[in-house]
């Protein structure tokens, strides 16, 4: 009877030491959490890509944090936790580059877009840019150009075609790309700018014309990992993902150039 519970006591002892072993590793396992931000224009086609990631990769958990470049960019310079960063122009991520915030030779280009002019689905008689002359465009929604990049390929647009000042007086300024495309489809702006891609997932604007792509600058998406990220290498294989031709398909689907 003893020799049997001598027995039953190395057994309890033997998995003890085995799952204390290896408990570390599950732990550390499934704590490989990645907090990417990234653009708002980019929400619809990140949250598709993410599943199709963890296929492979289910161990890894993604959180996405959406909103204005600038204002993403200003989260980063506070100190937020950010493994990713997708900006939607060149600007937000020069600054990180400039003062040593991102990893060192991981800085790509994800993809590119258009800027386009839409108003509400049933509204008639607008063409063209000059439209927005009209009196009877009352409001026109653009990004705030001092944090959203789309803002300011707005006002460039505007301005190299000679309407800026005579319509200024007509903006409302949005938070983010998003919300011009909201004020458009809910009727509380008469038109907005805002990317082909934003126009394409909803049935409730229409495109009237697309901005000339010399008026502005080059639409971008580049992308690039933290120094401080602390899943530095988990970081770079999900870069190196939405350069697969998974997450390129993706891409094309909602509309996007690619690089």
């Amino acid at each position: 009877m003893k020799r049997r519970q001598l027995f039953a006591f190395i057994g309890i002892a033997v998995i003890s030491l085995i799952l204390t072993v290896q408990l570390p590793f599950v732990v550390a396992q499934s704590n490989n959490e990645l907090l990417v931000s990234a653009a708002a224009s980019l929400k619809d086609v990140l949250e598709e890509i993410k599943p199709i990631y963890q296929q492979s990769k289910p161990n890894i958990n993604i959180k996405y944090n959406f909103g204005a470049s600038g204002a993403l960019l200003q989260q980063i310079q506070q100190g937020a936790p950010v493994d990713v960063f997708i900006s939607a122009a060149n600007k937000q991520m020069d600054t990180l580059e400039q003062s040593g915030q991102l990893l060192a030779n991981n800085r790509s280009i994800l993809a590119k877009n258009r800027l386009v002019l839409i108003v509400p689905s049933n509204v008639t008689g607008v063409s063209s840019f000059n439209n927005l002359k009209d009196p009877k465009i009352k409001k026109i929604a653009i990004g705030e150009p001092r944090s959203v990049p789309a803002g300011q390929y707005a006002e460039q647009v505007l301005q190299k075609l000679g309407i800026y000042e005579q319509i200024k007086s007509k903006f409302v300024y949005a938070n983010n790309v998003r919300q011009v495309l909201a004020a458009v489809e809910s009727g509380n702006a008469d038109a907005g700018l805002v990317y082909v891609t934003d126009a394409k997932i909803s049935d409730k604007i229409k495109v009237v014309v697309a901005a000339d792509e010399k008026y502005h600058s080059p639409i971008i998406y580049p992308v690039g990992v933290l120094k401080r990220s602390k899943n530095a290498q988990v970081a770079q294989d999900f870069v190196k993902f939405l350069s697969s031709d998974q997450a390129k398909g993706v891409l094309k689907k909602y509309g996007f150039v690619l690089p």
